[in-house]
């Protein structure tokens, strides 16, 4: 099987927000001397913080300091000592408060992150499956990988989308005892909530379904005695319905709460709830200051909190109308999140608003869709109504300039988050005596000389070769190679060329670079269900074409001008096709203009290595061996040299309907036999105009060792007349492929026939890198730019490269 290099999405990630580190926004400090709630110092400059999530500014009320500082009077630092053993003496006082609270016992853990890690690999069972919005935060998304150790499913569906959610219940019920469907109910970007009336109502039409809250962000400013959001809207909790709230931010101390209705559960998960039986507890003055914020909570006082705050959100929700901002949901949360689409506007506004002294939080992938960058407003009782004001006439004034500095627009924010767009901002657009962009649907419309002379020097998409590929799959009857093709020229007011590429929409499977065994296990599925895990996708180049897919003029100083607006038309067409993803493709790893992608919403990802021989003319087999390492060299004397005598070689320009069925045949071996790279399997069409197209040419190997000398093996090769030998397309007969080392042959025969056509490069394109660079191949790092329509479809695209039992 074919080995290729795979994305590893913990780089994506890192990538992007090491970005954001570079400009200054993340992994801050605070140089405070003593921090008042109110302001905060950075860089030795005093902010408003709007940052927070201690919403009811507990975290400095005095009484609460004290009784932590009293705490550690009486009890020490900490109380070294599993609470499986023995809890400390504050503990019991700590429960029975907070049973006062919610009229239900509660467990008690370190944090919410290790309290998921603790309930809900004991909550499920083998027989159960799990449901997750894909919103839901990290620390759960993290507890429930454990359980795809168990074989337990764990599906995604998009956010809040009760119609994929009732669709994924009805696919499980079958299999599954309990499925529970794990969402926050308080989210900690866009400040939206859970539907949580609508999925009461799901239980009851689909016993088996459980709910499972994370609601650390609302809890303490919502709710009677601030038990939060879920319990002010369920009011008393049902056994089929678990909640998760927290000690810390707005409540003030430390900690995290875990309730469930079920008295045998609750003793299941103190048990053995890993975290809770073996790791420290709360320090004492974690406990000393969660008792005093409990008393805070069962008084009348945390009504005129309440009060207080949600007037300050009312005044800012009143102020941001006036001004038609693009403020992601509206509601009564105290969290806010003003949309900038791109990270660099994000940066831009950023920065602006530092400048003006107010202090917001980045809300950036993977905490959001990286095309929904944005900026996290939360508002505490420590922010004066005179400091919220402020803060409204900064974003009105900042937020259009930092759109227009960086080649954005109101109204592409709007699309971006799904928002109306009657209303928007005016747009500075690129002026039009500048930079033109012509759009063409069919390589005839562009000549063939500006074409060859700029494009025409890659892999198979010379003129003639998009001709060809034109042919084959445009309106191909084969709905899963049916492509549309669209070609963009950039040029100044001079009709100087600045920029050319060429691109299609088409179907891609979601699994198509995963590993082998994640797609056959999905090709399983699609033998009943074709289209299972498949994107619409708008990328540079197409499936059949590898390299350069965008000439840039790079030394002229508009270019960068032609990027911007390559990109503008690149998002528009993807936003008016509905598309899933948008993917350009190949840049190298040094590529020049991977800032300016990035910050206009890209994801950057590794590509398959891409593997290219170039060479001299050779006449002996010797000078041939001659460029070869010493290994190699050894590897072809003994694995290619021995094993040509078996064989009879053909080059045809084209091919009988007989030989057309052979090979397609040989062809379609190779495609049920490797799942490298998955794309959908060619229809014989596709090879019959081959025949059509003087640039192709086929390489069979015939086998002289049997009586009927059958054709086992062919390459489908595409003469590109810049002298570029592309190999685009195998085929074999696996019965006789190892004894006689027929892939092999197949290469070798290949870079041999390139020397015959006097071709100093053959595009071996990407997979089997190890086998081609033993016969002289240059490996080439690729990377690519992605843009999805959700952290939906990134988050199972990873699932997918990462583990396949996610999702089946």
């Amino acid at each position: 099987m074919a080995k290729i290099k795979h994305n590893n999405f913990i780089d994506t990630v890192d990538e992007v927000l090491s970005g954001a580190k570079k400009e200054g926004i993340l992994h801050l400090y605070a140089e405070d001397k003593k921090l008042t709630g109110r302001t905060i110092q950075i860089k030795g400059k005093e902010m408003y913080h709007f940052g927070t999530t201690g919403y009811l500014g507990l975290e400095q009320d005095d009484r609460i300091k004290e009784a932590a500082i009293q705490a550690i009077r009486d009890y020490g630092t900490q109380f070294p000592l599993s609470k499986s053993y023995i809890s400390h003496p504050l503990y019991s006082e700590l429960e029975d408060k907070i049973e006062q609270m919610y009229g239900i016992p509660p467990i008690i853990t370190k944090n919410s992150t290790l309290g998921h890690l603790a309930i809900i690999p004991t909550l499920l069972r083998d027989e159960d499956a799990v449901i997750m919005d894909h919103q839901v935060h990290w620390s759960v998304q993290n507890a429930c990988q454990l359980l795809k150790l168990r074989g337990i499913p764990v599906e995604m569906i998009r956010h809040n989308n009760l119609n994929m959610l009732e669709e994924k219940i009805k696919q499980l019920s079958s299999k599954c005892n309990k499925i529970w469907y794990m969402a926050d109910g308080v989210y900690s970007m866009f400040g939206d909530y859970a539907p949580i009336s609508e999925l009461m109502e799901l239980t009851k039409k689909y016993s088996q379904l459980y709910l499972y809250f994370d609601d650390v962000h609302g809890m303490s400013w919502k709710g009677k005695n601030g038990t939060g959001f879920v319990f002010d809207t369920i009011k008393e909790l049902p056994e089929n319905i678990v909640v998760v709230g927290t000690l810390s931010k707005t409540f003030g101390a430390s900690g995290a709460t875990v309730f469930c209705k079920n008295q045998k559960l609750r003793n299941k998960i103190k048990n053995f709830g890993g975290p809770l039986t073996f790791s420290a507890q709360l320090e004492p003055a974690s406990v000393g200051a969660a008792i005093a914020s409990v008393k805070i909570h069962l008084s009348a006082e945390i009504t005129i909190r309440q009060q207080e705050l949600a007037d300050k959100i009312a005044y800012f929700n009143q102020l941001l109308a006036v001004e038609n901002l693009p403020i992601i949901s509206t509601n009564d949360s105290p969290v806010f999140f003003l949309g900038m689409g791109t990270p660099v506007s994000a940066y831009n506004f950023v920065h602006r608003l530092f400048k003006e002294g107010f202090f917001l939080n980045l809300g950036i992938y993977p905490a959001v869709p990286i095309k929904n960058t944005g900026i996290r407003i939360t508002l505490s009782s420590h922010n004066h109504k005179q400091d919220v004001k402020e803060l409204a006439e900064a974003i009105k004034y900042h937020y259009p300039k930092a759109l227009e500095e960086t080649n954005n627009s109101d109204t592409k924010v709007r699309k971006a988050f799904g928002l109306s767009c009657e209303d928007s901002l005016p747009v500075n657009r690129l002026s039009s005596d500048e930079l033109t962009i012509e759009e063409k649907s069919t390589i005839k419309d562009i000549f063939k000389s500006d074409w060859d002379s700029l494009m025409g020097k890659n892999n198979i998409f010379d003129w003639d070769g998009l001709l060809y590929l034109e042919t084959a799959f445009k309106n191909n009857p084969d709905q899963n190679n049916n492509w549309e093709f669209f070609y963009y020229t950039i040029k100044d007011k001079n009709g100087k060329i600045l920029l050319m590429t060429f691109g299609t929409h088409s179907l891609w499977k979601d699994d198509m670079l995963a590993t082998e065994s994640v797609s056959k296990q999905l090709e399983e599925i699609r033998k009943t269900n074709p289209l299972h895990l498949t994107s619409k996708v708008v990328s540079l180049g197409c499936l059949f074409t590898e390299g350069k897919h965008c000439y840039i003029n790079q030394g002229d100083e508009s270019a960068e001008k032609a990027v911007k607006l390559l990109l503008d038309k690149l998002e528009e067409k993807y936003n008016d096709l509905k598309a899933d993803m948008l993917v350009l493709r190949d840049f190298e790893e040094k590529n020049n203009w991977n800032k300016i992608i990035q910050e206009q919403g890209y994801f950057k990802i590794n590509m398959p290595e891409s593997c290219v021989f170039k060479g001299e003319k050779w006449l002996e087999y010797d000078d041939f061996s001659k460029v070869l390492s010493p290994r190699s060299r050894k590897h072809f004397n003994k694995e290619i040299i021995p094993f040509e005598k078996y064989y009879q070689v053909e080059i045809k320009d084209s091919l009988s309907d007989l030989e057309t069925e052979i090979v397609y045949q040989l062809y379609v071996n190779v495609k049920n036999n490797n799942y490298a790279i998955n794309t959908f399997q060619y229809t014989k069409s596709v090879f019959e105009d081959m025949n059509t197209c003087p640039n192709w040419e086929f390489i069979l190997l015939y086998l002289n060792t049997e009586e009927d000398n059958p054709l086992v093996g062919v390459m489908f090769c595409y003469k590109n007349q810049n002298h570029t030998y592309v190999p685009e397309l195998i085929g074999m007969e696996y019965k006789w492929a190892k004894e006689f080392n027929l892939y092999r042959q197949l290469l070798f025969q290949t870079i041999k026939r390139a020397n015959d056509l006097n071709f100093p490069q053959v595009d071996f394109g990407i997979s089997a890198s190890f086998e081609k660079r033993k016969l002289g191949a240059e490996i080439i790092p690729k990377i690519a730019y992605i843009q999805a329509r959700d952290n939906y479809t990134m988050e199972v695209m990873n699932t997918i490269q990462n583990d396949y039992k996610s999702i089946s």
